[in-house]
């Protein structure tokens, strides 16, 4: 516990919580695979594929590391738990 002029900061509050679940992540990277097609095969380009690629690198990483930043403030959680991780 690290502890700075009368707060303190557990880590275990620190980490990030999973909260993208299997279906979510598969959507993710279906729409970034979709994304790379179309930039591979041309039918996008410039500007609209920058931001698209953006978006798709986005996906694949907040997909490997089941964890999306923007789901964290509306406490969004997609991912199912098991009844024995709840009981803890």
């Amino acid at each position: 516990m690290v502890q700075r002029k009368g707060f303190s900061i557990e880590p275990k509050n620190i980490m990030m919580k999973k909260n993208i679940g299997t279906l979510d992540k598969i959507i993710r990277i279906a729409v970034a695979t979709l994304i790379a097609i179309l930039y591979f095969t041309n039918t996008i380009s410039g500007t609209l594929a920058l931001i698209l690629g953006i978006f798709a690198l986005v996906f694949v990483v907040t997909s490997s590391i089941s964890f999306c930043p923007l789901y964290f403030p509306f406490k969004i959680n997609t991912r199912k738990e098991n009844i024995s991780t709840k009981q803890k």
